[in-house]
């Protein structure tokens, strides 16, 4: 997603914004993702130019934190939604000093904290799910036999 308003940016080099570690020249929005955002936080009419669009806003106002120092894959939004991303390296792109750019492939939205407050513990959050699969399937194993 380059910036519609930055004029002649392909003279010098690539128009980028750091995210920790990263240089976000692009951003990818999976079908995942949008589907899980028109369930768990906009308007049902959104598509992925304009989550994209959106998304290149918050990362250009700083909007967009780790949830976690630790962790590289879950962000949030004005520390309240949630969302997955992966990094990937964009092919021939790099800034003026030849150091690679990334395109920010977002994999999933969470949803809000305000309205899911197990997300705010995302940690103990998954730990319970897995606890609750794993006996959730040992009792169907138990109904077999």
């Amino acid at each position: 997603m380059k910036d519609k308003a930055t004029q002649r940016w392909n003279t010098y080099e690539s128009f980028y914004i750091a995210l920790g570690e990263y240089k976000v020249a692009d951003i990818v929005v999976t079908h995942h993702a949008v589907l899980r955002y028109k369930d768990r936080v906009g308007p049902a009419n959104s598509h992925t130019d304009t989550i994209a669009t959106e998304l290149w806003e918050c990362l250009k106002q700083g909007r967009i934190a780790k949830y976690y120092r630790n962790e590289e894959d879950v962000y949030v939004i004005d520390n309240d939604l949630v969302l997955v991303a992966e990094f990937a390296e964009l092919t021939g792109e790099t800034d003026i000093t030849g150091n690679p750019l990334h395109k920010m492939i977002i994999i999933t939205f969470l949803g809000k904290m305000s309205e899911t407050i197990e997300l705010r513990d995302l940690k103990s959050y998954y730990s319970w799910l897995r606890h609750s699969r794993r006996t959730t399937l040992m009792k169907n194993s138990r109904k077999r036999k």
